[in-house]
């Protein structure tokens, strides 16, 4: 797996905020959450877009804050005639409080190519540290799931990959209104290949995979469904849209108690086994299973995560 040298954040949930709303900003702004962005894209209007810039400016200025440790704006995509105004004016305004890009309906790597350009000149221009922003890509449609894998590697500036379900379902001519539940009348998970596909693209640059959203924020056993099945597959986190789903959110993407305790076990006595002392062996049994160097791997994913879990939980309380 290639390594990132970006900064490690953790986005177990990751809430979405219309940036057109002062509301909703306020209300975003003590939400335990890991990751926010403020939005331009989809959750605003046309008629109100270039007004919202600064409106995201002055809330990204403001001294009160956001509790959220990762602050995020997403701009619009390369096919409006939105996106380089919203680069250069958000960034020249409030650069220094913006920790990523949000890059929707990414298509190939030279849309990436592109921020990534723009954004090293806006961040000449105004004085700010060339390539601490970093970008975080959306895949939501079928000629961005084909190009994933040269998207994931377009940027060193790249730290997460997005899976957009409610574009993608439109995309594929999927059955079914409500994003990010599972289609009517397909007996399997109808998700799984492209969260799949996403994910090994950004394991293979050493990038986060973030699961997106599910639209209807009364139904939290259906957003805890839906999480379940993305943390199973080793996804960091999800997209949130109400404070209802931030909870839910959190725990699935934490390792349950039990399976952190257990990986301490494992990572314990496999140390001990494989010293001179407890006989230099590679393989032992622990808890009734067999366990070997690729088993301790897991074992030790799951406390890095468990670990970096716990350090934002205390870092929003």
């Amino acid at each position: 797996m290639a390594t990132s040298t970006r900064p490690a954040r953790v986005r177990r949930t990751v809430l979405a905020v219309p940036g057109s709303s002062d509301r909703f900003i306020a209300k975003a702004r003590d939400l335990g959450v890991d990751a926010l962005f403020l939005d331009l894209e989809d959750a605003v209007a046309p008629a109100v877009k270039a007004e919202s810039r600064q409106r995201i400016v002055d809330a990204l200025n403001d001294t009160e804050g956001f509790a959220a440790p990762t602050i995020t704006v997403r701009v619009n995509d390369w096919s409006t005639p939105w996106t380089y105004a919203d680069v250069i004016e958000v960034v020249t305004g409030a650069g220094d409080h913006i920790d990523c890009l949000v890059l929707p309906k990414c298509t190939d790597a030279a849309q990436v190519k592109a921020l990534d350009l723009l954004l090293t000149q806006v961040e000449q221009a105004a004085g700010l540290p060339v390539g601490r922003i970093g970008l975080e890509v959306q895949i939501e449609d079928a000629l961005g799931l084909l190009h994933v894998a040269e998207i994931a590697g377009a940027s060193p500036r790249l730290e997460t990959l997005v899976f957009g379900p409610g574009d993608f379902m439109a995309s594929l001519g999927m059955g079914g209104l409500n994003v990010g539940a599972q289609p009517a009348g397909y007996p399997a998970d109808a998700f799984h290949h492209v969260l799949m596909s996403i994910l090994v693209a950004a394991r293979a640059h050493g990038l986060a995979a973030i699961d997106g959203p599910f639209v209807a924020i009364r139904d939290v056993e259906g957003f805890r469904a839906a999480a379940a099945r993305s943390a199973a597959l080793g996804y960091d986190g999800k997209w949130v849209l109400h404070p209802a789903q931030v909870d839910a959110g959190n725990a699935a993407y934490s390792p349950a108690e039990a399976d952190f305790a257990r990986a301490e076990r494992i990572m314990a006595a496999y140390a001990r086994a494989t010293s001179v002392d407890g006989g230099a062996r590679g393989a032992i049994v622990v808890d009734d299973e067999m366990v070997d160097e690729a088993g301790v791997k897991l074992a030790a994913a799951i406390l890095a995560r468990g670990r970096a879990a716990q350090a934002a939980k205390e870092n929003l309380s």
